[in-house]
């Protein structure tokens, strides 16, 4: 099988069976990682081209290990690297690139739109790995997949996603993801970082973390998304961590067995506690480790759909 669109631009745009789909392909490949020999013959002869215009660690490592993984060819490029630099536009690189033979780009951009603007003007495969406050659909399938094999059942779950939800696209494309799955929803952080009209996504808005808390199973924790704010939207970093740092004691306040999660990178001691990242609640490793067979399960669904 296959998804029905040549490209992954958002989560917004998949339906929830696409999302199964994807967390299904996603179970096939995750034992290929613990092999002597990590590799499968997949995307053998296929063209991988990592376009990343913003930095990344873990998105970027682990597209790059998927597609190897996949036996395909994988080039990475990144903005000191590209003629973007000398004033070339974006689609005009990606065409470039395209005219080379790539199968499948991965574009990481600071616009929002960047990655549809791409998907609308190449033949080749388009995959989202980050555009502005956008969307981030890969990592919203790691974290769905991440729960998945935690054996938690999305409908009904409550899911308290706190922080810098305004300014965060990890959350937008989860609130979307979630909330297709039967997931409730709650945004949990200052009014001056919550969007307005959340609610008409199903999301349950809360402004005092204690309340967010109670009764989630699950905890996303965002890091303040300084560069993207333009302006304080808080009075100091101290400030925020008081009211809303998650401390051993605030994890207290949510369901028995909760599972803790951040995208990454953390900043500890601002928005998480150092002992809750490293406690047994956290499967913030998990989430890193389980992006490579999510990506891999995007890169070869794509592949596809082109054949």
């Amino acid at each position: 099988m296959s998804l029905k669109q040549k490209d992954l631009v958002s989560i917004e745009s998949l339906s929830a069976d696409e999302l199964r789909l994807i967390l299904e392909t996603a179970d096939s490949f995750k034992e290929v990682s613990g092999r002597e020999i990590k590799k499968v013959p997949a995307l053998r002869g296929k063209t991988v081209v990592n376009l990343f215009l913003e930095p990344s660690t873990r998105t970027r490592t682990s597209f790059e290990l998927a597609a190897k993984r996949l036996s395909a060819d994988v080039i990475t490029f990144s903005p000191s690297s590209s003629s973007i630099v000398k004033g070339e536009t974006l689609l005009d690189t990606a065409r470039n690139i395209e005219a080379m033979q790539a199968d499948i780009i991965v574009l990481r951009h600071p616009a929002a739109g960047a990655a549809e603007t791409l998907a609308r003007g190449l033949k080749s495969s388009v995959v989202n790995a980050g555009d502005g406050w956008h969307e981030h659909p890969t990592q919203a399938l790691v974290d769905l997949f991440t729960l998945r094999e935690k054996h938690l059942d999305f409908p009904g779950l409550r899911v308290a996603i706190v922080g810098d939800i305004a300014h965060s696209r990890v959350a937008r494309s989860n609130i979307y993801a979630l909330t297709k799955l039967g997931a409730e929803v709650r945004a949990v952080g200052p009014p001056t970082m919550i969007p307005s009209a959340l609610d008409r996504l199903g999301v349950r808005v809360y402004h005092k973390l204690d309340e967010g808390l109670r009764g989630a199973n699950v905890i996303m924790m965002l890091r303040l998304q300084l560069e993207r704010q333009g302006k304080a939207l808080f009075p100091t970093i101290r400030e925020y961590s008081q009211f809303y740092g998650l401390t051993p004691e605030r994890l207290k306040l949510a369901e028995p067995g909760v599972w803790v999660m951040h995208p990454g990178p953390i900043n500890r001691g601002v928005e998480i506690a150092p002992e809750v990242v490293d406690s047994f609640s956290s499967v913030i490793l998990d989430q890193a480790a389980n992006g490579i067979a999510v990506r891999m399960a995007v890169l070869y669904l794509l592949s596809g759909a082109n054949t």
